[in-house]
């Protein structure tokens, strides 16, 4: 399994509209080829990070272009571009 890990800061006073946006998004966010699981956090200050774990980084990579578009969606919540790095998964556990 591969994770991307997106950071992100939010411009202040729009993370209820970003969430609300990101609630939209969701079939679109969680059918991407590959998606094991994505949890978005986020502090008040609006410092936060986005943790997509996928079949492998080859997958990450070919969902790039609609994960930009996905991006695209929260431009104008955000301050500036998000800044994404790819991780191999050594261990993901989850009691869900």
């Amino acid at each position: 399994m591969f994770a991307r890990i997106t950071q992100f800061k939010m411009k202040p006073g729009m993370r209820d509209a970003a969430e609300a946006k990101m609630k939209e998004l969701k079939d679109q966010i969680m059918g991407m080829e590959g998606m094991h699981s994505f949890t978005n956090v986020m502090n008040e200050d609006g410092t936060g990070f986005v943790v997509a774990v996928v079949q492998s980084e080859e997958t990450s990579n070919a969902n790039a272009s609609k994960v930009a578009k996905l991006w695209g969606h929260f431009a104008e919540f955000l301050e500036g571009p998000p800044s994404p790095a790819g991780y191999d998964v050594v261990v993901h556990w989850d009691k869900g």
